[in-house]
């Protein structure tokens, strides 16, 4: 039963958006509450595992049309779509109980929101036009997010802000390359695609270079501490000779590793 369940979870991408969390967590000036970021992190990934389960749930069609996830246990028929819906919401409900104990009404509640945005509106509208990416990134926008506002920062303050549309601008050049990937798999299941070609591709280049300038406005304005700044310039050069390259799956890979590297440099600022 453990084998089904990391596939409806997907644990990596689930601790991808706790990491992401964190980050939002880092930015806050107050100190580190070791409790709180264990909370924060399994509370957020928790959201994401049964936002999964959900998502596999309701694309279970389609699932069972691509090679790449026809090996999910609702396509194998090793759960079924109600089992898949009590886990996911479940695992939702524990996340959102955590959430709330430590940080109070206001995580579980942008956590509410992010997963009703991407269950109600992204996971629809994705099989009726490619422009759904773009709609759907704001969910990837909201676990910084909460990780802030549970360390205490207000909603609106320009700083997270910032992370928050770094971490947006980043999703969408990373879903066309992962679309890129899969695109046979995506056509034959009828989904609408927007990959905007890596070599020669006017649109995709000028979004990464929106997320470089985004990455740099975190020490323009003072956001990266002086002490680690200089390290936090340095790691998106390798974006740049990748593009000098054309490799799309070094920079696939690069793209994977971004929200770990940024969250690893702000890290740096609480040492």
């Amino acid at each position: 039963m453990i084998a089904p369940l990391l596939r409806l979870f997907r644990p990596r991408l689930a601790l991808l958006n706790g990491v992401a969390a964190l980050g939002g967590y880092l930015l806050h000036p107050a100190a580190v509450n070791f409790v709180s970021v264990v909370a924060l992190v399994g509370g957020v990934a928790l959201l994401a595992a049964g936002g999964s389960a959900i998502n596999q749930v309701l694309e279970r069609d389609l699932d069972s049309l691509m090679v790449r996830t026809s090996r999910r246990p609702l396509p194998r028929g090793e759960l079924t779509p109600l089992s898949g819906t009590v886990i996911g919401l479940g695992t939702i409900m524990v996340g959102l109980i955590v959430l709330a104990l430590v940080g109070g009404p206001l995580p579980p509640l942008l956590g509410v929101a992010s997963l009703t945005w991407y269950l109600a509106v992204y996971t629809p509208l994705k099989r009726r036009t490619s422009l759904a990416l773009a709609l759907g990134a704001a969910c990837g926008a909201v676990p910084p997010l909460i990780g802030w506002c549970l360390a205490g920062g207000g909603v609106w303050d320009y700083r997270i802000m910032l992370l928050a549309g770094l971490l947006y601008l980043w999703q969408i050049p990373h879903f066309w390359l992962f679309q890129r990937r899969h695109a046979a798999d995506y056509r034959f299941a009828g989904i609408p695609l927007f990959c905007s070609p890596v070599r020669g591709g006017g649109l995709f280049w000028l979004w990464m270079f929106a997320v470089l300038a985004a990455a740099m406005l975190l020490p323009a304005f003072g956001i990266i501490g002086q002490h680690v700044a200089l390290w936090y310039v340095v790691f998106p050069l390798p974006l740049v000779v990748i593009a000098l390259m054309r490799s799309e799956r070094f920079l696939f890979s690069y793209l994977n590793l971004f929200p770990l590297l940024v969250t690893a440099t702000l890290s740096l600022g609480h040492c």
